[in-house]
């Protein structure tokens, strides 16, 4: 839970909760009678400051998926690519990912290290127009593991949140780990007093991925977190000499699409199996640029149309009802 402190018993209820400092569990720890006296309760100031910080941001996009290995990482930065190659927007990428930070690898941007301004932390550019913050520019190796408990990995995405001098900023993308627990819901505390446009939800056909994706859509509406939409990725392999389609992850209960029409949610889109995508991850750098014309690349840029398009609508309503 994002509210049990790192010294806090095995069974906690969290130091928000009513029974906080009152349950048997409570009985000897040591935050017990800071929690009975209700002082943990107040909200946390950094979220007053994070809302303050961000005010300069124009959109904020989550992505989102509760199973791993589905290429969250990767569209989050393929959608920065594509939002970066508009010169006139500015574009962030935010990796909260802290115990697995792919982001720098597939930006380009191993062996880069953050630097200390009088205004924060300096995050590491891509190009003029798009920067991108990791904890893997923190780790002196790729290879270091870190092992933290839940309360320092909020702590961190805190500070990425009120810490980092982003500047004005058009788009923020905020590339998330899997699940729905600790970094989760830590994201939307912090940005609740700042306008989030939306999340994204990324998953692959199987009803293996669609299980726990199911449970990031219930996630989403449980925190009041509006879903932009779902995108379908390694939906299909179209075979570069033949072009013929083959099912590679056989969507046995339909897929992403019966999903989408489960919940009522749009379906921005189904990106193909195209081993380049892997490809230009590796190499650091941006797939749409480097192969622009693949079936893959324009499913991705009907997918960022969609997603500029809702943003847009987004503010337009938000202007109409103040």
């Amino acid at each position: 839970m994002a509210d049990v402190p790192d010294n806090a018993s095995e069974h906690c209820p969290g130091t928000t909760s009513e029974q906080a400092g009152k349950s048997a569990s409570c009985q000897g720890c040591p935050n017990q009678q800071l929690c009975e006296s209700g002082a943990t309760k107040a909200p946390d100031p950094a979220i007053a400051e994070i809302g303050q910080k961000l005010s300069i941001v124009k959109h904020k996009i989550l992505v989102l998926s509760g199973k791993g290995g589905v290429g969250k990482s990767t569209f989050s930065a393929h959608l920065a690519h594509a939002l970066a190659s508009d010169s006139t927007k500015e574009v962030a990428l935010l990796d909260t990912d802290i115990c697995g930070p792919s982001i720098p690898r597939i930006m380009g941007l191993e062996g880069e290290q953050v630097h200390q301004s009088g205004s924060g932390w300096s995050p590491v550019y891509v190009d003029d127009n798009l920067a991108v913050m990791s904890i893997g520019f923190l780790l002196s190796s790729p290879d270091d593991a870190v092992i933290w408990r839940g309360p320092k990995k909020n702590g961190m995405i805190k500070q990425f949140l009120r810490d980092v001098d982003w500047g004005e900023l058009d788009y923020l993308i905020v590339d998330t780990p899997p699940g729905t627990s600790d970094e989760h819901l830590s994201i939307v505390q912090y940005l609740s007093s700042s306008h989030v446009d939306g999340a994204v939800i990324i998953t692959t056909p199987q009803e293996m991925s669609l299980q726990d994706v199911r449970k990031e859509i219930r996630f989403c509406q449980k925190v009041k977190l509006p879903i932009i939409g779902v995108v379908e990725n390694m939906s299909s392999f179209v075979c570069p000499k033949c072009k013929n389609t083959s099912q590679i992850f056989p969507p046995t209960s339909g897929g992403a699409e019966q999903m989408c029409a489960d919940f009522n949610l749009p379906l921005l889109g189904k990106v193909p199996l195209d081993p380049r995508i892997a490809q230009s991850c590796d190499e650091g750098k941006s797939f749409l640029d480097q192969v622009p014309d693949s079936p893959a690349a324009k499913v991705y840029q009907t997918i960022v149309q969609s997603i500029q398009e809702y943003c847009s609508n987004h503010v337009t309503e938000e202007q109409s009802t103040t």
